[in-house]
């Protein structure tokens, strides 16, 4: 005898906003039941209008508590990063408002179960504000070194330049 399993479906908060221009910042549901829970960090009738590719690769990074990845930008990759915690998250993103001059940096915070759409020409930079080890999950819409890693990094990174523009507070 199969038994039924029934999710409770949980939506926090809706969205938060970025004024730059195809940058897509979302909470997930979160479904729960007596087993756990389930989120679903892709989906294309979701993102079909903001991911033109489709992710090309995956992986998952593991970010210590107060560490910066970033702040880097790519030429023609979209990120698609889910945060799975358990801390929560500083998104940093910067655009040039003109060619040259970078607008300021847009700060957000994004806890478990919060996906960003990061289109290409959008800095961005993540910082841990917790103390424990956390993760986040990447589906880019282009392969690292593209195929069979070939190919040159599409990545600027700013994270090692003291005189960048784009920083990321340090406590």
């Amino acid at each position: 005898m199969a038994s039924e399993v029934t999710f409770r479906r949980v939506r926090l908060l809706q969205a938060a906003v970025s004024e730059i221009l195809g940058v897509c910042v979302s909470r997930l549901t979160l479904n729960e039941d007596r087993r756990g829970s389930l989120v679903e960090a892709y989906r294309t009738d979701e993102l079909q209008t903001l991911f033109i590719g489709q992710p090309q690769m995956a992986y998952i990074s593991a970010t210590l508590g107060g560490v910066v990845r970033g702040p880097h930008v790519h030429k023609y990759q979209t990120d698609m990063f889910v945060f799975l915690g358990p801390e929560a998250f500083e998104l940093y993103l910067w655009k040039e408002s003109a060619p040259g001059i970078i607008g300021k940096a847009e700060r957000m915070v994004v806890r478990p179960c919060w996906r960003a759409v990061i289109p290409p020409g959008v800095i961005h930079a993540y910082k841990n504000i917790g103390t424990e080890l956390s993760l986040v999950f990447n589906l880019p819409d282009r392969l690292y070194k593209g195929i069979n890693k070939q190919h040159p990094v599409d990545e600027i990174r700013y994270e090692d330049d003291p005189d960048s523009p784009f920083q990321v507070p340090t406590d």
